[in-house]
């Protein structure tokens, strides 16, 4: 299965048609490592935000940082890089129990959580959609892969590596093992009194190693090539542009 972007939206398609990419949710602080690199604890229940749904771009295509992220009266660039394994829901559900959630996925594929800081920390009165939500904020790629593929080709959802690399250097290396809320739990959760609809995309939080919390700090610039890669699904790349 691969994903397609347009002006209009993004889409997966798959060998029996086409499932529209219909809302995005971000899952924060998953990883206790990352918590603890931002000075933060750990929450008691899966910290759930928005991104835009035009946010989503596909693997090649450019992160595009607009002049409003880089504003200085805006705090500059601030933008960072968070490498996460997405899920993909295949069918509409609610209320749906931990043992019966991988029923409901169409599939995995690599998500790079991209994130203007100073517009998620201070310009949104404490919301984090605004900075996370900026077109092409979202890339995922370069396919979709099932949970029958992972398994076959002897991986598991629940211990998979996660790796970001920025011009070539590993900036996030982790395990889906060190995930406090897993895959399934996070779908239990979220589909609680909520009707998941397919085409539902849930980015499940990323290591520690981010841009933000390294001294000194990282932010991402023009002609950065930015990598995530996860086992059993493959390379998501993106180059870094300035917009006018």
């Amino acid at each position: 299965m691969k994903i397609n972007t347009t002006s209009m939206g993004s889409e997966i398609v798959t060998g029996s048609g086409v499932v529209p990419i219909r809302q995005v949710f971000g899952i924060g602080r998953n990883y206790a490592a990352h918590a603890a690199e931002q000075g933060l604890e750990a929450p008691k229940h899966p910290m759930v935000f928005a991104k835009n749904v035009m946010s989503v771009c596909g693997d090649g295509d450019d992160i595009v940082i607009p002049p409003i992220a880089r504003d200085e009266g805006f705090g500059g660039n601030q933008t960072d890089f968070e490498a996460e394994l997405a899920v993909i829901i295949g069918k509409d559900c609610k209320d749906v129990s931990r043992e019966n959630a991988m029923g409901y996925v169409l599939g995995f594929t690599c998500a790079n959580d991209v994130s203007a800081r100073w517009w998620q920390k201070k310009g949104s009165g404490g919301q984090f959609c605004r900075g996370k939500g900026f077109d092409t904020f979202c890339p995922l790629g370069p396919r979709v892969v099932t949970l029958e593929e992972l398994e076959a080709n002897g991986h598991a959802v629940k211990d998979l590596r996660v790796v970001c690399r920025v011009n070539g250097e590993v900036m996030q290396d982790a395990s889906t093992a060190e995930m406090m809320f897993p895959v399934d739990v996070l779908i239990e959760e979220l589909s609680k009194g909520t009707t998941l609809v397919a085409g539902t995309v849930i980015l499940t939080g990323t290591p520690s190693g981010v841009g933000m919390a390294r001294e000194p700090q990282v932010w991402l610039n023009e002609g950065d090539v930015v990598e995530v890669e996860i086992a059993g699904i493959g390379v998501l790349c993106n180059r870094v542009r300035f917009a006018q």
